[in-house]
């Protein structure tokens, strides 16, 4: 019998929960990719790439012309502006970067500090590299970084923090503060800082998505992630990126060349147009999803589920204790098997998740008439 260098992972909840949601014509929102198209002018820029011949391998760490678009779009955002030969590095999506960061700093024994409720794909990074994941919650009513039980966690063993903002599953963001907490904590340290940024350019209500990239002292140390995919609605093209000081970029580029070593060269071509010729798409992203956010939400209100705020990304949690006691994974199951509507539970994103939790995810970057759809058979909770 083989022995599992994974032995805890199965198949993803996105996956059980999205057969699921196909076996009993369930409206999916649970996995979260949009159910709308990629902008026009970005299909035609690939379609152009594409006949013009640019279907073979892509440089290593990116074609230049990318590199360099993603720069200036950097300094545009958020004042700085990175190096686009020796900082940036074009990846076959932002879970490629985040496995590429971990392997590229982390060794046997050391520690990486997570906090939960986080994505999955960070443990199993972690462990593939020989590191032992350290998680630590979040406050459970604002998910906000609890700073003294991170500082309490660290040993010197730990080498790596991650921290997702906005997050995934809850939205939730980063502060100002919470970056001069994050500072005081890892400089002068050993530690290194992954910061998965994939959900950027959703941040709602007035706020500024506080990226350690606006952070002189934080971006020296970090592995900063950000989606193509998530950004421009394509996230089957699987197209992202890291930023990361020349030291760290050089680690992360020897794991990249030989896990993927290059990524999905049309696309590549494509975003280099499109990222200098229409900036206002991602400029403006926030204000399209708070749109939908809001809408989603008033429409929530008719529902026995209770809509928790929501500052960035594009998923809504609901508290469901008016509707059932069952345990989010089983109520989920129930959702889409009885109500036909699928939504995520919020355990599978915890170490340990809290006692009593009634939680689960539902995405909202959909069509209006999936929403519509959605909404109609939650009414009959």
């Amino acid at each position: 019998m083989i022995s599992s260098k994974l032995p805890k992972v199965g198949t993803t909840i996105f996956t059980v929960m999205s057969q699921l949601a196909a076996e009993h014509g369930a409206v999916n929102l649970g996995q979260g990719f949009p159910d709308f198209d990629v902008p026009q002018a970005l299909m035609h820029a690939l379609e152009q790439a594409v006949r013009n011949g640019f279907n073979q391998y892509a440089p290593m760490a990116g074609i230049p012309a990318l590199r360099q678009a993603i720069a200036r779009k950097t300094e545009r955002a958020y004042g700085y502006m990175p190096d686009a030969d020796r900082d940036i590095t074009v990846t076959s999506g932002a879970t490629e970067a985040i496995f590429n960061a971990v392997h590229a700093v982390v060794r046997a024994g050391d520690e990486v500090i997570v906090l939960d409720p986080a994505y999955d794909s960070y443990e199993p990074a972690i462990e593939l590299a020989g590191g032992v994941a350290v998680h630590v919650p979040l406050t459970a009513e604002t998910f906000a970084p609890d700073w003294q039980r991170i500082r309490d966690a660290v040993t010197p063993r730990t080498r790596m923090l991650v921290i997702n903002t906005p997050n995934n599953p809850s939205g939730a963001i980063f502060t100002h503060d919470d970056m001069l907490a994050l500072a005081s904590l890892i400089n002068d340290t050993g530690i290194w800082l992954l910061s998965d940024e994939v959900y950027e350019h959703m941040v709602y209500d007035g706020a500024r998505h506080e990226s350690v990239l606006r952070h002189a002292s934080l971006r020296e140390r970090a592995f900063v992630v950000s989606s193509f995919g998530k950004t421009y609605h394509c996230t089957g093209w699987k197209l992202g990126y890291c930023i990361a000081p020349p030291s760290l970029s050089a680690e992360f580029r020897k794991v990249h060349q030989y896990n993927v070593f290059c990524s999905f060269a049309p696309a590549q071509h494509a975003f280099a147009h499109i990222l200098d010729a229409q900036p206002e798409h991602h400029e403006q992203l926030g204000a399209f999803y708070q749109a939908k956010r809001d809408g989603f939400r008033e429409q929530l209100l008719t529902t026995s589920l209770f809509p928790l705020p929501v500052p960035g990304g594009y998923f809504q949690l609901v508290d469901y204790s008016a509707v059932s006691q069952l345990d989010d994974v089983e109520f989920c199951r129930w959702l889409t098997i009885e109500k036909g509507v699928t939504a995520i539970p919020l355990s599978p994103f915890y170490a340990q998740p809290p006692a009593g939790q009634r939680l689960a995810r539902l995405c909202f970057a959909k069509n209006q008439e999936t929403l519509d759809a959605a909404i109609e058979r939650l009414n009959a909770l």
